[in-house]
């Protein structure tokens, strides 16, 4: 047996708990770098979070440029910043874009270097300084995770950081600041921390040696995981549809807030799977979100690995509320898979690639490119050949889950 939970110092989560953010700041530094972005900046919630932090903290600069996706000219702006304030300290606003950034600027500020130093698992040598996560979104889980993902121009795909060091120190959760967030990014990030649970508890287990939660970040589901990623599915499901439509509901942003952490905890060990690397090199091409594009491409990757994961499809049919009693586990998967179209429909995610402007003939370039994200590919539990990978693609690309099964020409 081998099982690890990677999580802060400290979790902090519930209504109101974002008075919190000042002490816990104060604690960590004197020389504080904010992150943020303009849009969350100028909201009433966390205006009033920096400025009780410049009450509390010696110096306090704001780096509120963050743009989507990380590129890596926001982390050179950011680090920069932090350099002229000689800051001892990280407090990160926003959703995972934020999020990220800070992991990343943290671990320059500490080891110097560049990101593409970085790039992989556990090339961060050591700890960072400390970081102060707040998420006001619902959905990557970054302020719970060790996996930093960026944007860099050299290449076609996004890529990852990720190690333990970069964990933040504390996360504070308070789904109080979610509740401005429009009805896309929720739908987007919601989807995004389903595929969090779901990718976390269909993952391939593994056997692993001693060394391993050093060495490596992703390390495939265990009963640890597995027990984060059904509470988290639970909540999410019979949330999701409900705070998208109406962002005012106080429960289902609270479903989301503790759906989207627990999500988070689940991956941190388990890790995502092809969806998420599939995801990389198509968002990477078309500029779409990065929860639009692994909510579209979830059921096609499970329906591919239906043979080795009948039965956990089947236990999530349950837990997100499904009456399969009586069913067989194929029966049950179907109705999960079926229960799952109707949910991303319900929120608004596309049903094929080539809504989203994918075209067919790249379809085996990506999944080339998707083959090559070991961290990730690994945990699929289904064949990850290249054209196991494509005939994933080909399904999404034309809206038919049983595309994904190859035939002889294909192969």
């Amino acid at each position: 047996m081998l099982e690890t939970v990677r999580a802060p110092r400290q979790l902090i989560v519930g209504e109101g708990v974002a008075q919190n953010i000042p002490r816990v700041v104060a604690e960590c530094g004197s020389r504080v770098l904010i992150v943020t972005d303009r849009v969350l900046l100028g909201q009433p919630g966390v205006a009033e979070i920096v400025a009780a932090v410049r009450e509390r903290v010696e110096v306090v600069e704001v780096f509120a440029d963050a743009s989507p996706d990380v590129p890596l000219a926001d982390v050179a702006l950011a680090v920069s910043v932090a350099a002229e304030v000689d800051a001892d300290a990280i407090l990160a606003i926003g959703g995972g874009t934020v999020i990220d950034l800070a992991k990343i600027v943290g671990v320059i500020r500490c080891h110097g270097g560049t990101p593409r130093d970085f790039y992989g698992e556990s090339k961060v040598p050591g700890p960072t300084i400390p970081l102060v996560a707040v998420p006001t979104t619902s959905g990557t889980g970054s302020e719970l995770t060790p996996v930093s993902v960026l944007t860099d121009p050299d290449r076609e795909l996004k890529v990852g950081v990720s190690s333990v060091h970069i964990v933040p120190d504390f996360a504070i959760v308070d789904p109080e600041l979610t509740y401005t967030c429009p009805a896309t990014v929720t739908a987007h990030s919601g989807i995004d921390a389903f595929c969090h649970a779901v990718e976390s508890y269909t993952a391939r287990p593994r056997a692993h040696g001693p060394r391993d939660p050093v060495e490596q970040v992703f390390l495939g589901r265990n009963s640890i995981t597995d027990h984060y990623a059904l509470l988290a599915a639970e909540r999410i499901a019979r949330s999701l549809p409900h705070v998208v439509r109406d962002g005012g509901d106080k429960e289902a942003r609270a479903d989301m807030s503790y759906g989207s952490m627990l999500a988070g905890l689940a991956f941190s060990h388990a890790g995502n799977a092809a969806p998420h690397a599939l995801q990389y090199p198509i968002g990477a091409a078309t500029h779409t979100p990065h929860g639009l594009g692994v909510g579209l491409l979830l059921p096609y990757a499970l329906d591919a690995a239906r043979g080795a994961i009948g039965d956990r499809l089947a236990i999530l049919a349950e837990v997100c509320g499904l009456d399969v009693t009586d069913a067989s586990d194929a029966e049950a998967a179907d109705a999960f898979l079926t229960w799952l179209d109707g949910l991303l429909a319900d929120i608004g995610i596309p049903a094929t690639l080539a809504d989203i402007g994918v075209a067919r003939a790249d379809l085996p370039r990506f999944a080339e490119m998707a083959s090559g994200v070991t961290r990730l590919i690994q945990n699929h539990p289904g064949p990850t050949d290249t054209a196991s990978l494509t005939a994933i693609l080909e399904a999404a690309w034309l809206g038919d889950r049983n595309r994904h099964v190859l035939t002889p020409e294909d192969k």
